[in-house]
């Protein structure tokens, strides 16, 4: 199945999902005070679906790949800062632990896509043609 729009990546529908759960997580009265913090958590959850969107419209797998290990990096950041929400008392052992989850499985698709894309003779869509 050719993939022609990045809404159809599995890996850009499961970071669109968390940043949604990001952003219900982080309106909670305590959470929300915490103006810079709210923000960080939120921008780097969605950089994850951004950049998988942003280098998939480049074209090219080279392009594409660099941009996926941009989105990889912000998988870390986030379950980084999900620690630091835990720790602070802004979340409660089982949502951590729920974004953990969608995170790492996050993490490890993205990785999977890499290593198909680095074994893949397909150059991309922009050499195609």
């Amino acid at each position: 199945m050719k993939v022609e729009r990045f809404e159809e990546l599995e890996i850009w529908q499961i970071a669109r999902e968390l940043s949604k759960n990001i952003k219900v997580l982080s309106t909670d009265n305590s959470f929300e005070k915490d103006f810079r913090f709210r923000d960080q958590i939120r921008a780097a959850a969605g950089s994850i679906m951004d950049n998988i969107a942003e280098g998939f419209e480049r074209g090219g797998n080279k392009e594409f790949l660099q941009f996926l290990y941009i989105a990889k990096g912000s998988c870390g950041e986030v379950r980084s800062q999900n620690y630091r929400a835990l720790d602070f008392g802004y979340v409660t052992q089982d949502q951590h632990e729920q974004i953990n989850n969608q995170v790492i499985q996050l993490n490890v698709k993205i990785n999977n896509l890499i290593q198909y894309l680095k074994n893949s003779n397909f150059k991309g869509e922009k050499y195609h043609k």
